[in-house]
């Protein structure tokens, strides 16, 4: 159970309802990450001012979602995994690209060198080294897309903690559960 109130667009009022309604707009319905966001407004504009800023850069809806999943995943977050899996089909990733998004890696070398940035970003709270941005340009990809990697990494872990943190009741499908990784290494040796 959410420890936050998730607010509903119809009762809410002032900021948030204006808000809410946006996303209701927008989305088609009102997911209840942003519905907890609502008890500040301020939480809840600065949220939908960063995603729509960055919606509006160099990287496609497809990568964003990718790296969305990659962060979700290192950072364990329940929610956004259930959220982007679901976003990622509605904007073509399969299901092999979601799985993979979510181990940090891909098939296309571009995107896995942007997938295997984006994890050394969480991994290393932002201390990456001179490979890991060598590793990325020489994939073919400018200081605009790395500055916009850096920020969907940022983004997506301050989603990330707030549904940590608050317990943001699922509201998608739940994501499937990936095999242990460990496991698997252990019992092929």
């Amino acid at each position: 159970m959410s420890r936050l109130n998730q607010l509903h667009p119809d009762t809410a009022t002032g900021r948030a309802k204006e808000l809410l309604t946006a996303v209701k707009g927008k989305l088609g319905l009102v997911p209840n990450m942003t519905r907890a966001m609502a008890n500040s407004p301020a939480v809840l504009d600065g949220y939908l001012q960063f995603s729509g800023a960055l919606s509006k850069g160099v990287l496609s809806a497809k990568l964003r979602e990718q790296i969305a999943l990659t962060v979700s995943q290192a950072n364990g977050c329940n929610y956004c995994l259930g959220a982007h899996s679901a976003v990622g089909k509605m904007v073509g990733l399969t299901a092999e690209q979601i799985r993979d998004s979510r181990l940090g890696t891909a098939v296309d070398p571009k995107t896995d060198a942007v997938l295997r940035f984006a994890r050394r970003v969480v991994e290393t709270r932002g201390r990456v080294d001179d490979g890991d941005v060598n590793e990325i340009r020489e994939a073919g990809f400018g200081d605009d897309a790395i500055a916009e990697v850096i920020a969907h990494v940022a983004l997506n872990v301050f989603t990330n903690y707030f549904n940590e943190a608050v317990k943001t009741d699922l509201d998608f499908p739940k994501a499937e559960a990936l095999p242990d990784q460990r496991l698997q290494a252990s019992t092929a040796e």
